[in-house]
């Protein structure tokens, strides 16, 4: 009976240990809202890059403002470093994502309308891929979300 005890208590141990090495944070709904909104208004900020960047500077700034608002609260989740990295990249200006398109527009004070359309598309789907992550947390979109972290 002894012995029984003891292969159970060692089976729920390593079935602890195993999960432990997997976490991955539960859904966040607050996480969900945020990053919807943050792609609408993401994306409703970029039409406007067809026209002059210093009438749109304070919109642009609310909005990189509120991406550093949300990677700082992704960042201090336990078991969040996957999303934390995305936000990450997408708050780099140095990068082919929302901060880097706006530092851009910045530059050139108006791009064109191809441009604007390709980039919202690449964006669109960024977003996607992290709202998609956080509603599933399952392997494809950790995968997908993994492969735009390693370019």
């Amino acid at each position: 009976m002894k012995r029984l005890q003891i292969k159970i208590t060692l089976f729920f141990l390593l079935v602890l240990a195993s999960c432990q090495a997997i976490k991955t944070a539960v859904y966040d709904q607050y996480s969900y809202q945020k990053t919807t909104e943050l792609k609408v208004e993401t994306l409703l900020v970029m039409d406007n890059a067809t026209t002059s960047f210093e009438e749109h500077k304070e919109m642009v700034e609310k909005v990189l403002l509120d991406m550093e608002k949300l990677k700082e609260y992704e960042k201090n989740k336990p078991n969040n470093e996957i999303t934390f990295s995305m936000w990450s990249i997408m708050t780099d200006s140095e990068k082919n994502l929302a901060s880097g398109f706006f530092k851009r527009w910045q530059e050139k004070q108006i791009l064109s309308p191809v441009f604007v359309s390709e980039s919202k598309k690449q964006i669109e789907e960024a977003f996607n891929l992290l709202i998609e992550y956080e509603v599933k947390k399952d392997k494809t979109s950790k995968d997908n979300l993994l492969a735009i972290i390693s370019e």
